[in-house]
């Protein structure tokens, strides 16, 4: 539903962007993350047909935002950084004035005002002025707005920003709900939490490319640090276990409290730890149980985003 191939696009003398690729599948949620300078609102503003890229190929929802850009717009709806919610007209008034703007019609306007008041958990309060409204209220507020024409595709610029909590979960499910019923997601956002919780697939943007993608999982085994913990019930086996994996000798516990663990080095995948349990399997180790730590995704976005040493 969105691809790009080396998108390039420089302001004066500073690139931007330098051969940016993406591509996402209909229905999905893709996370870009990175620093602040990244790139990443630029890279909405080209896919929305606000920025024209200097190079390299677009499409959305099958449309080039270049040559077609009429047909981009009335596929997507786009939520930027800044609220676009009026605090002086009411909540019912905010999606009316947008079905008006779509040319819905007096009365399709008004249903469709009136589905996404409900959609959004804003019925109640739709006949207040939005200046009175939570900041997760307006955030979720703004969000309808841009599905007022029913789009196929959505772009959410840092959504949660300067929300609590409570409304950053609202907003959170918010944007499950839409994947949900089908619609395509580019979220970007500075949470590495709200990556994790939503994405279908992540992208990291670095130095104006796209220096690592994949699910949550696949990115957390890019960087080391990885390691299973085996437990034992019997000193025996833990001594067999390193024998058998070519590791140091664990110390002898303390007293019967002590845990008989073992740490493995590995990236948590289902090959290694099928090769792991085949290994031990063949020594006849009994092991009483195991817990798969992989580094998070702050180490992730540490490790690929770092600044080089000069």
């Amino acid at each position: 539903m969105i691809t790009a191939a080396g998108v390039r696009k420089a302001y004066g003398k500073t690139t931007v962007l330098d051969g940016l690729d993406l591509d996402v599948p209909a229905g999905s949620i893709l996370a870009l993350l990175g620093p602040n300078g990244a790139g990443k609102t630029t890279t909405v503003n080209i896919l929305t047909t606000l920025v024209r890229a200097d190079a390299g190929e677009v499409r959305v929802a099958g449309a080039d935002p270049r040559t077609d850009p009429d047909a981009v717009r009335a596929a997507i709806g786009v939520t930027g950084q800044a609220a676009a919610v009026d605090g002086l007209l009411t909540g019912a008034e905010n999606l009316i004035l947008m079905a008006d703007l779509h040319h819905l019609g007096r009365r399709p306007g008004r249903v469709r005002a009136a589905e996404l008041l409900d959609l959004f958990d804003l019925t109640g309060a739709a006949r207040r002025p939005a200046a009175t409204y939570s900041g997760g209220m307006r955030r979720r507020l703004d969000i309808a707005m841009g599905l007022v024409a029913t789009p196929r595709v959505v772009f959410l610029d840092e959504p949660t920003t300067g929300l609590d909590p409570r409304g950053r979960r609202a907003v959170w499910d918010t944007v499950r709900d839409l994947a949900g019923r089908g619609v395509t997601i580019l979220l970007t956002t500075q949470y590495l939490e709200e990556a994790d919780q939503l994405a279908d697939r992540i992208a990291v943007l670095n130095g104006g490319r796209i220096v690592a993608e994949g699910t949550p999982a696949e990115l957390k085994r890019l960087v080391p640090g990885g390691h299973v913990t085996l437990t034992f019930t019997a000193p025996a086996d833990l001594n067999a276990a390193a024998r058998a994996l070519n590791l140091p000798a664990p110390h002898a516990p303390h007293d019967q409290a002590d845990r008989l663990t073992l740490d493995v080095s590995g990236d948590g995948s289902v090959r290694f730890l099928r090769t792991l349990l085949s290994t031990l399997d063949g020594t006849g180790v009994e092991i009483d149980g195991l817990i798969v730590h992989t580094p998070d995704l702050d180490d992730v976005f540490l490790a690929l985003t770092k600044e080089p040493t000069p």
